[in-house]
């Protein structure tokens, strides 16, 4: 008797673990789906930080700096500026770099009725393309008023303008041959604060140009979609 009672409980307590078994897998499941949330909220934060630091690229003067940086040692002679006519020339080339920070970032493309993709320069009419001729209103987009010069454009080439007048201002060549007095302490933090508001602002406010220069990786981008 004492043997059949313990083969009952053995089996009621196998009965009751077989009930309580379908539980923990949906708690595991549970548990699952949180860290898949979780991953996909890293990838989504991580694609708007590499997206904006791409967008970030494509605003800043990043090439007129690159160029500046290596004709401005031979325009100054190494900060020296020996003669009047490095002043001159040094001078003539910033102002020449500073033109085209303003220049490109008006510049826009568009994908013609044939698919070819077109450059031009954005004006209150709308785009002017490159290619110039008479056949220019059949080569324009679909929609001009989309293309035509804003306010936007314009703080947008202001803020490209003061992040190279800053870069140019504080290159120790620049420095040399204009201004040697000043301190370097204020040389080195200037270039850091206006780099660090014009960024900022940049990424908050980002142009929807697609102009020379432009990345081809970041022609879907949602920021850059005509609407």
């Amino acid at each position: 008797m004492a043997e059949n009672e313990e083969c009952k409980v053995l089996i009621d307590q196998q009965g009751s673990n077989d009930v309580a078994d379908p539980h923990p897998p949906c708690e595991e499941e549970e548990d699952d789906d949180g860290d898949e949330d979780d991953s996909w909220s890293f990838i989504v934060v991580l694609n708007l930080v590499l997206g904006g630091t791409a967008r970030l690229n494509v605003l800043l003067p990043t090439a007129t700096i690159l160029a500046f940086a290596i004709f401005a040692p031979l325009l100054t002679d190494d900060g020296k500026c020996s003669t009047r006519l490095n002043r001159i020339l040094t001078a003539a080339f910033v102002a020449l770099c500073a033109a085209s920070c303003v220049f490109f970032t008006l510049t826009d493309s568009f994908r013609s009725a044939s698919g070819r993709l077109r450059y031009g320069v954005a004006t209150p009419a709308g785009i002017r393309t490159f290619c110039g001729g008479h056949r220019r209103r059949r080569k324009g987009p679909r929609e001009p008023e989309l293309y035509r010069l804003r306010w936007s454009d314009l703080f947008h080439s202001a803020l490209a303008l003061v992040a190279f007048v800053t870069f140019a201002a504080s290159h120790h060549d620049m420095v040399l041959c204009y201004y040697p007095g000043v301190p370097r302490k204020v040389v080195n933090t200037v270039p850091l604060v206006v780099g660090f508001v014009v960024s900022l602002l940049f990424v908050l406010f980002p142009s929807r140009r697609r102009g020379i220069g432009y990345p081809f990786l970041l022609r879907t981008d949602l920021v850059y979609l005509r609407r």
